[in-house]
């Protein structure tokens, strides 16, 4: 397929021993970047296309553009985050394209922490990877603006267990813990890490 590698799309879905992990929120995902970038009126049912690993944990990683180009099953190991470090940046991300030059040149810059936050007009909006959220003693809360709006971020917001609020970096005192979000590692609390700011 002649599609511009640019261009492509991705959705990361967890599959773990056979077992297809929150596809519906992938699927609408899929429905509506497809639908708003490329008109497309016809569904790229992602459920016919995805042949599960019995055994073992997957990251299946699908690049679509109008059509599908490609999937792949690849073994997945999570990334160990320790260290994060807050960082200004215009960059733009509300799809999500297969290329992260831009995500991972401002990573790259910071090679001295795990992992970073990017605050956009005074507010803190993702990490490079995943979705954020902040635990202020009651609540779960998440930017109100993301990056990108992560599948289980919606799937955790539409269950009631994350709230989205404007969240600035010198409010963070408020906040006791800390928790990343994606496809592939679900929600997790990190229990040894320091912001940089």
């Amino acid at each position: 397929m002649s599609q511009d590698s640019l261009a492509l799309l991705l959705e990361t879905i967890r599959i773990e021993d056979g077992k297809v992990y929150n596809l519906s929120y992938h699927q609408q995902r899929c429905n509506q970047s497809r639908q708003i970038l490329f008109g497309s009126t016809n569904i790229l049912e992602l459920s016919s296309k995805i042949k599960a690993p019995k055994e073992g944990l997957y990251r299946c990683r699908i690049l679509y553009g109008e059509c599908l180009n490609s999937i792949e099953y690849i073994p997945y190991v999570p990334k160990k985050i320790h260290s994060l470090k807050i960082v200004s940046s215009d960059l733009q991300y509300a799809y999500k394209y297969a290329n992260r030059d831009g995500l991972n040149a401002l990573l790259n810059s910071h090679c001295n922490v795990d992992e970073v936050i990017i605050e956009q007009e005074g507010f803190l909006t993702d990490t490079t990877i995943a979705n954020i959220a902040f635990y202020d003693g009651k609540r779960w809360i998440t930017p109100k603006n993301p990056l990108l709006r992560g599948t289980m971020r919606e799937k955790l917001i539409n269950e009631g267990l994350l709230e989205a609020k404007n969240i600035r970096k010198d409010e963070l005192n408020k906040y006791t813990h800390v928790a990343l979000m994606n496809a592939m590692i679900g929600f997790t609390i990190l229990n040894h890490f320091n912001i940089h700011q």
